[in-house]
């Protein structure tokens, strides 16, 4: 359902995204691996040649597999966040989600429009029998930690060297929630 959150910029609507969702989700995913290229395992070549249509298949797939959803964050005009969680591909690993591609635009920042996101997509993880989610984060992302801390995950581990960017390796820090 739907979900209001009033901000001194105006009101942002939370919500699941949809097939009309498509072509901004690209535009969106592409500007978070542009602007925080070290962030994020994803290749802006890939997502960027895939184009729209892929975003259109895994909204339509997990429509029907309920294996992930992405929550989103918009105002009137402007998509400016998304959270997006996967299913365990396994029946032995379909308890659990991965939480990938989080990122508000800089400027909606500081507003709690992650956790909002984030809640969103706790419950649609409960509503489809998953008990615990994932997520690695990059080591100097302080605050999205920070954010991932308040709504309730906790460190268990560090992946050295998990991304590899323009000749710097970055460490990620294993994150997980229980549901």
């Amino acid at each position: 359902m739907p979900q209001n959150i009033p901000t001194p910029k105006g009101d942002i609507t939370i919500r699941y995204a949809s097939l009309e969702d498509a072509a901004s989700l690209l535009e969106l995913r592409l500007e978070s691996l542009t602007m925080q290229p070290e962030a994020f395992a994803a290749d802006i070549g890939k997502i960027s040649a895939d184009g729209g249509g892929a975003f259109e298949k895994l909204i339509d797939d997990n429509a029907r597999t309920r294996d992930g959803t992405i929550s989103i964050a918009c105002t009137d005009s402007e998509l400016i966040g998304l959270a997006g969680i996967t299913r365990g591909h396994w029946p032995k690993t379909r308890h659990f989600g991965v939480l990938w591609g989080v990122y508000v635009k800089p400027a909606w920042r500081g507003f709690h429009i992650c956790e909002a996101m984030l809640h969103e997509i706790f419950d649609w993880a409960k509503e489809n029998g998953m008990s615990v989610i994932y997520l690695g984060v990059t080591v100097s992302e302080k605050s999205a930690i920070r954010c991932y801390t308040r709504c309730g995950f906790i460190e268990y581990g560090i992946e050295p060297k998990a991304i590899f960017h323009n000749g710097i390796y970055y460490d990620q820090v294993l994150m997980v929630k229980l549901l």
